[in-house]
């Protein structure tokens, strides 16, 4: 089998520090190749892969101020650099946003669509709806509800490679919170469980630029560097040293995500996770048993007092029942499976 898969190039693949989209279409790529599909991903330049890599930018756009600039271009190029070459590949893969789905009536290979949460969007909204008949993969059953009328083929979760991932079987002595540093991703709330039980809160990662009022105001005056300490962005290896050494993950966001990659990556160093109750976090953390699923932060509060009697070794197993990537990449074979059979059928 030929698969395309269309990554965006906001960010490397493998991302260095940042780039949820970016680490899972890494994920699927490498455990793809060792399945046998031949993959060509379609990425930034110097991106980092087993699979044949196809650019129009040498660099991500992110970081790089020039390409920045002129970002819809350089995303317009690279969809096309890809989709005019249909002819290649059995099945294209897209994981690079909404515009992309405009371009299907004029590529007779089939074109397999991962929202990666962008169903949330209005604008993708309005193309979404317009090309509802493609087929769609889900991250979750949360995404799914954004937009219930699509035309889901699969529910897939996120998956990790949990053989990479170091593991410490005994609770360490800080609480982490390692992602984008915004509000709708609760940090604030995390600061205010570090106060309320007194346990020290580590903070790890990048502050896009519409986020630096709220991480001016509410917060950096938390930053005493012993209850509350910012570390910046950290890449896979610190993020996993930190995960480690911490006793809980903190995951309380404001808003209905699709699906926190960071929490499967945290429980698979063993480290229990204690999230809001919005979005796939239900579905991601096992209440109980992998950690705790709250309503606010009072409830969080008392969820992490508790998390010592939980069993590191029962979150790395749940991740490796769950969502392990060879599990992910499998599932994503039968869905291209499914949708070569339906297009041979003319369906």
């Amino acid at each position: 089998m030929r698969v395309a898969l269309l990554a965006p190039i906001a960010w490397r693949v493998p991302p260095r520090h940042y780039g949820g989209w970016e680490q899972a279409v890494s994920t699927l790529t490498e455990s793809l190749v060792r399945l046998g599909v031949e993959v060509t991903l379609f990425a930034s330049g110097d991106s980092l892969t087993a699979a044949r890599v196809e650019s129009v930018v040498p660099r991500p756009l992110e970081e790089d101020p020039e390409l920045r600039v002129r970002s819809r271009a350089y995303e317009i190029l690279h969809a096309v650099h890809c989709l005019e070459r249909a002819e290649e590949f059995d099945v294209i893969h897209s994981h690079a946003g909404s515009f992309v789905v405009g371009y299907a009536p004029f590529v007779r290979t089939p074109l397999v669509v991962t929202l990666h949460g962008s169903g949330a969007e209005p604008d993708s909204q309005v193309l979404y709806r317009r090309f509802r008949s493609l087929p769609y993969v889900a991250i979750s059953e949360a995404e799914r509800r954004l937009l219930p009328e699509l035309n889901y083929v699969a529910t897939i979760p996120h998956g990790v490679e949990v053989e990479r991932f170091p593991f410490e079987p005994r609770h360490g002595d800080y609480l982490l919170y390692v992602g984008r540093i915004a509000q709708v991703k609760g940090v604030h709330h995390a600061i205010a469980v570090a106060r309320r039980t007194g346990i020290p809160l580590v903070l790890g990662g990048i502050v896009p630029p519409e986020e630096e009022r709220y991480f001016r105001e509410e917060v950096e005056p938390h930053l005493d560097g012993e209850l509350v300490r910012f570390v910046g962005p950290v890449d896979a290896d610190r993020r996993n040293r930190l995960c480690c050494g911490a006793l809980a993950f903190l995951h309380l966001v404001e808003y209905e995500e699709s699906f926190g990659l960071t929490m499967i990556e945290a429980m698979a160093c063993g480290l229990p996770v204690v999230g809001t109750h919005r979005g796939s976090v239900p579905e991601v953390v096992a209440d109980g048993r992998t950690g705790f699923v709250v309503a606010d932060v009072e409830q969080a509060a008392e969820a992490v007092r508790k998390v010592r009697h939980l069993s590191r070794e029962a979150c790395r197993e749940w991740v490796t029942e769950r969502f392990h990537a060879t599990r992910m990449a499998e599932r994503h074979v039968r869905v291209y499976d499914q949708v070569l059979r339906q297009a041979r059928a003319g369906v």
